[in-house]
């Protein structure tokens, strides 16, 4: 038989076809993941979680209880449970002094990494709701076409969000300021900037609007666009791109504090490698020959998608420990089976139920993420104390 015969050519008309193929499965899987309402919905706490979030044993729950000062909660059968909001008074009635203070502006945190599959969006994610969770008041900008970030709460780019809903308007420069696209979401204390496939055009916007005017700053769009932001939020996360893309630049050069999620493998060290060279002279020839610079207050390098059995991983840690110092911070985020349930109902850890899954692989993996979070808070709160410091100069 000839080879050729073999071979079907694929239209432009075949992959439109396909293109609603696809679109329609992913909305059969979410209706059932989201099912009935079609709508994420956040989780509930327990007394446990309570005393967790606020530092608190038995006793100094029971008593704050009779006071009737703070969210009881309700009773559902002999547990008594909160609504996220209910909880989140809690968490900021007892972590007072962890909020950010008056005078101080938002911390904004770049999740970034050139390569694909390191877990960047899930953490961007995990990071905004532990905060949230914590009592903080976040803005998560979604700012990757495929828009992995805005699935996850619910969302599908493309279908249920448009353009007036993403940061396209503003690398355009119709808009001047992110406000225009912010939006609620399910989880209370999280608002979103989505994104869907037509913010890729904005690789081609932001060099235009640079021919079109020399002294057009392309880098710093986003970084001027965040300003009212900046006073009504405690903290922004940034997910990006995986490429070092115009906007992924302009993600990175709009932090304070960036964090790069990095699997201890070989071929994801070397990716990131490129990544630091690449940025690194990027920034020398954005800011050569001007009397301003670009500072982070922290870069944090975290291990993700860690398999214990893996052996090999552990002279790729050597490596990336030698090569980032203090960067990395002493957490792990394990790959877990946790991890992919959640991702598969659309969610994160902090999205699961409890016992949805293994309690000790749950807890496993909470306990990561919790811990990566808590040290990402500390340096938000560094930084927050910097300012005032600042302010208190003038």
């Amino acid at each position: 038989m000839d080879i050729r015969q073999s071979i079907k050519s694929v239209s432009l008309a075949d992959i439109e076809a396909q293109s609603q193929r696809v679109a329609a499965i992913v909305d059969e899987i979410k209706d059932v993941m989201l099912a009935p309402q079609s709508r994420k919905k956040s989780p509930e706490l327990g007394s446990g979680d309570i005393q967790n979030l606020c530092d608190i044993d038995k006793a100094k729950l029971s008593y704050r209880l009779s006071l009737k000062d703070l969210p009881g909660g309700a009773m559902v059968g002999t547990r008594r449970v909160w609504e996220l909001h209910e909880a989140q008074q809690w968490a900021q009635s007892y972590r007072a002094s962890s909020m950010r203070p008056a005078g101080a502006s938002a911390v904004t945190v770049t999740v970034a990494n050139f390569k694909g599959g390191v877990a960047k969006t899930t953490s961007a994610v995990s990071l905004a709701q532990y905060l949230s969770l914590h009592g903080h008041k976040v803005l998560l900008i979604d700012l990757d076409p495929q828009g992995s970030a805005t699935t996850l709460f619910g969302l599908i780019p493309g279908a249920e969000v448009e353009n007036d809903s993403t940061a396209l308007s503003l690398f355009t420069g119709e808009q001047q300021t992110i406000d225009y696209a912010i939006k609620k979401t399910y989880w209370n204390g999280i608002d979103l900037v989505g994104a869907s496939p037509t913010l890729f055009a904005a690789e081609f916007a932001l060099p235009s609007r640079q021919m079109k005017d020399v002294g057009f700053e392309f880098w710093r769009v986003l970084d001027y666009g965040l300003d009212d932001a900046r006073a009504a939020y405690d903290v922004i996360v940034i997910d990006t791109p995986p490429a070092l893309s115009y906007v992924t630049i302009n993600s990175m050069l709009a932090a304070d504090g960036i964090v790069i999620p990095l699997p201890p493998s070989a071929l994801d060290f070397a990716s990131s490698a490129q990544f630091w060279d690449l940025f690194s002279d990027l920034c020398q020839q954005l800011y050569r020959g001007r009397q301003e610079s670009k500072s982070f207050e922290f870069i944090d390098v975290l291990l993700s998608r860690v398999e214990a059995s893996d052996t090999a991983s552990t002279v790729v840690r050597q490596w990336i420990m030698e090569a980032y110092g203090d960067k990395v911070l002493p957490i792990e985020i394990p790959k877990t089976s946790v991890t992919s349930t959640a991702a598969a109902e659309f969610g994160t850890v902090y999205d699961l139920p409890k016992g949805s899954i293994g309690s000790k692989t749950y807890a496993r993996a909470r306990d990561a993420y919790d811990r990566f979070g808590a040290l990402v808070e500390q340096q938000i709160q560094a930084v927050w104390a910097k300012q005032i410091d600042s302010l208190g100069g003038k």
